[in-house]
């Protein structure tokens, strides 16, 4: 599997987009550092509390700034991209501009993790 839309609970399509291919998520990445694009990554895993509360919050804010790209990456399945980006607890929220690092939310706080996307958005 590559790249796809998530599915909430009520099967509703939703913008973000999800990796279980770490080749998929590497190029992703490369292509990205050729554009100033800002793109937000959820670190979570299926077993995580915290990251089933954030996911609905996550989507809503795909839908509200559609100029941001929302990824969502499930560590279990991509254990490698999350030992690269030094994940130690879930959720972990990642924004990147230009195939780098520029800020990190760590936990389910949406308050935080707002402030943080509109801090880099402009």
């Amino acid at each position: 599997m590559g790249i796809g839309f998530s599915r909430t609970s009520t099967s509703k399509k939703t913008l973000v987009m999800s990796f279980h291919d770490s080749k998929k998520w590497t190029d992703h990445l490369d292509n990205s550092t050729n554009t100033n694009k800002l793109m937000v990554v959820d670190f979570f895993a299926s077993w995580c509390g915290p990251c089933r509360k954030m996911e609905p919050i996550f989507n809503e804010l795909a839908e509200r700034y559609t100029d941001i790209e929302f990824i969502r990456i499930n560590v279990d399945e991509l254990k490698d991209v999350a030992r690269e980006f030094g994940i130690e607890s879930m959720p972990t929220f990642i924004m990147l501009r230009s195939g780098k690092e520029i800020d990190k939310v760590v936990g389910a706080n949406r308050n935080k993790l707002e402030k943080m996307i509109e801090k880099h958005r402009g």
